[in-house]
C-alpha cells in the first residue's frame, strides 16, 4: 500500500475514538501489553516522561520536548489528536515520522493488528515506541491519549510522571466526578517514580496524595513551587504559564539524569512552535480582522480561554464554533459571551455534532446564530462579515482548528 492508502485503511477499518467514541475504547492494557511483546518491548529500551491531565498535555509535552532538544539531545514526541497529517503524533526533534516507516511498520504488523482485533490508538502507540527505539532517541516525551490508569501508553516507566490539571472530559469513561477523574489520571504514577502536578483543587490533592505514597513517589506540586510570569514562551496563551510552570518543576527533576542549562531552559520554551511546529493554542492567524483559533474544547480549557477573549479589544466578535457529540453543553455553553455573533458548524468526523442541535442548544443560552454546512463555510461568512477593528475566534473542538488550519 501507499502511505495514503496505509493510513485509509488504519483510520477505517480499526476502531478509532477520535472518529467513533465509545466504541473505540478497550478498558485494559491487555492488548498494548500483547503489542509490545510482539514488538520485543520497543518501551522498555527507552527512557520517557509521561504526561497527563484533561489540558495542557500538548503544549507541556511540546514545551519539554524543545527544552530537551535545545539542549541537545535527540528526542522523541508522541501525541495526540493529530490536525492534518497522521505522521504528527510521532516526531524526533520536530521532524516527522517518514511515510515509509508507517507503511512499513503496518505492513509486517498487519497480521498481528488484525488477529488481535487492535484500536487505531493501541497500535498508533506501539508504531512511536519502535520508532523512537529504531533511531535510538535519547529521551521520548510520551502524551497520555485519555486518562491515564487504562491508556494504552501506560506500559512504560518513565523517569518523571507528570499530571497537568483535572477537569470534567470524558466523563462517560472515566467518571463524572474530579476525585473519580483525578484517581484515572493517577493511574500514571509508577513505584518510585517522582510525579509532577501541574494544578489541583482540593478534591483532586488528597487523591495523588494518597497514590503517591502508595506507590512510594515522590511528588512536586508545580503550582506550589514556581511563579507565575517568570519565564516566557512563544505560546501565547495566558493559560500556558500553567503548563510553564509544570515543565519548569520537570525539568528540574530530569537535570539529575540530563545536562540542561536555564539559558537551554528558556530558549527551548520560547521556541517551542518553531522546534516541534505545536498547532492551535492560542494562534493568531492573520490581523485585520483579527484571527484566533484555540483547540480548548472542554469546560475547563474554554473557562480559561474564555477569559483570555475578554482581553482582546475589538469592535465586534464573531465565534466559528463546533463541537463533538459527547460535549457537556450544559457545561461549555454558559461560558461563551452572548454578544458575539456565531456561526456554527459541524466538524467532519463521525463524533461531529449536528449543527442545528448545536444552536438550538446555544439559543438556550442567550446565543445567537446562523447554521452553516461546514467549518471552512463558517469561517469564510465570518471573515466576509467581520471588518478589520472585529475579532474572530475559532474553536469548540481540536477538529474545528484543524479544518481551518
Amino acid at each position: 500500500m501507499t502511505y495514503q492508502e496505509t493510513v485509509s485503511w488504519m483510520f477505517e477499518q480499526l476502531p478509532m475514538y477520535q472518529q467513533q467514541g465509545a466504541v473505540a475504547y478497550k478498558a485494559d492494557l491487555s492488548n498494548i501489553e500483547k503489542l509490545s511483546a510482539h514488538l520485543n518491548h520497543p518501551e522498555k529500551q527507552l527512557k520517557t516522561l509521561h504526561i497527563a491531565g484533561t489540558n495542557g498535555k500538548g503544549s507541556t509535552s511540546s514545551m519539554l520536548a524543545s527544552i530537551l532538544q535545545e539542549a541537545g539531545y535527540k528526542v522523541g514526541l508522541y501525541t495526540s489528536p493529530h490536525l492534518k497529517d497522521f505522521r504528527e503524533r510521532i516526531k524526533i526533534n520536530g521532524v516527522e515520522i517518514t511515510e515509509a516507516f508507517v507503511v512499513d511498520f503496518i505492513a509486517a504488523n498487519r497480521a498481528f493488528f488484525e488477529r488481535e482485533s487492535l484500536s487505531f490508538f493501541e497500535m498508533t502507540v506501539g508504531m512511536a515506541f519502535a520508532y523512537f527505539k529504531e533511531e535510538q532517541v535519547d529521551i521520548a516525551v510520551i502524551e497520555v491519549g485519555m486518562g491515564g490508569r487504562l491508556d494504552a501508553t501506560n506500559i512504560i516507566t518513565p523517569l518523571v510522571s507528570v499530571i497537568t490539571n483535572i477537569g470534567k472530559d470524558h466523563v462517560a469513561f472515566l467518571g463524572d466526578t474530579l476525585a473519580a477523574i483525578a484517581g484515572e489520571k493517577a493511574g500514571i504514577i509508577k513505584k518510585g517514580v517522582p510525579v509532577v502536578v501541574g494544578e489541583y483543587v482540593d478534591e483532586t490533592k488528597q487523591v495523588f496524595v494518597s497514590k503517591a505514597e502508595q506507590m512510594g513517589s515522590p511528588i512536586y506540586f508545580a503550582q506550589d513551587t514556581y511563579a507565575s510570569n517568570a519565564y516566557t514562551s512563544d505560546l501565547k496563551g495566558s493559560y500556558q504559564q500553567k503548563n510553564i510552570r509544570t515543565v519548569r518543576q520537570t525539568i528540574e527533576l530530569l537535570r539529575r539524569d540530563f545536562v540542561i542549562t536555564e539559558e537551554e531552559e528558556k530558549k527551548g520554551l520560547n521556541q517551542v512552535v518553531a522546534t516541534t511546529n505545536l498547532q492551535g493554542r492560542w494562534q493568531i492567524l492573520q490581523e485585520n480582522p483579527k484571527v484566533i483559533a484555540d483547540t480548548a474544547h472542554n469546560e475547563h480549557g474554554l473557562s480559561i480561554v474564555m477569559e483570555q477573549l475578554k482581553t482582546e479589544k475589538y469592535n465586534q466578535l464573531y465565534l466559528v464554533f463546533g463541537v463533538v457529540n459527547d460535549k457537556d453543553l450544559q457545561g461549555v455553553l454558559p461560558l461563551l459571551p452572548k454578544e458575539a455573533k456565531y456561526f456554527f458548524a459541524k466538524p467532519t468526523i463521525f463524533r461531529g455534532l449536528d449543527a442545528r442541535i448545536l444552536a438550538e442548544k446555544a439559543r438556550e443560552f442567550g446565543l445567537d446564530g446562523v447554521v452553516c454546512d461546514s467549518i471552512p463555510e463558517a469561517y469564510a461568512k465570518a471573515k466576509r462579515e467581520a471588518k478589520a477593528e472585529d475579532l474572530i475566534y475559532i474553536g469548540g473542538s481540536t477538529f474545528v482548528v484543524a479544518e481551518i488550519l
